[in-house]
């Protein structure tokens, strides 16, 4: 009788290897800090797990984990996406599109401050109000479109998260009233 055994192949090691582009520089502390300075600004963000390490070489940065377990090796592909975000946010930066829909009562948009503000949503009286996070630029063109500019990719998704869920109905039936303010596209 022949019994066959779990053939699942091990893996022992995890490697990630993000390229730095030219004009590019990336530091790596001892802390555990990745700086990655570009064109368009400079970024930090702190990466500490004693089972994941990340490894400075010429021109790349390299996310390693020895013996990954699942959930390390899920830890190891964030810290990836991370500073492949951190590299584009540096180079290309991230715009996201939106714009303002309404039926009845013509909204009006502006951004004061750190604060993006609705007016006249629904006829209402109150305005209603968005924050801005930092290092982001929201600018409003022909009155009902919105572009929210920033090299941090997670604050400027939150920005427009943000202003999205400022303008949400309540109470109300979704397909009939579809005023508000919706996400057309990222880049």
């Amino acid at each position: 009788m022949y019994i066959e055994v779990n053939k699942m192949v091990k893996i022992d090691r995890i490697e990630h290897i993000v390229t730095i582009p030219e004009g590019v520089t990336a530091e790596h502390s001892e802390d555990g800090v990745v700086t990655i300075t570009g064109p368009k600004g400079s970024l930090s963000r702190q990466f500490t797990n004693p089972s994941v390490t990340i490894l400075q070489e010429s021109g790349s940065l390299i996310v390693r984990s020895d013996l990954p377990r699942r959930k390390i090796k899920a830890l190891s592909g964030t810290w990836n996406a991370h500073l492949n975000n951190m590299v584009k946010g540096v180079t290309e930066g991230f715009k996201y599109d939106l714009k303002a829909f309404y039926s009845h009562f013509p909204m009006t948009l502006e951004v004061k401050g750190r604060e993006f503000i609705v007016n006249n949503y629904f006829g209402e009286k109150v305005p209603r109000r968005a924050d801005i996070l930092s290092g982001v630029d929201v600018k409003v063109n022909n009155k009902v479109e919105v572009v929210v500019t920033g090299i941090d990719k997670e604050n400027v998704g939150q920005t427009a998260a943000n202003i999205e869920r400022c303008a949400v109905i309540k109470n109300r039936d979704r397909r009939v009233f579809q005023d508000g303010i919706y996400l057309l596209g990222k880049e």
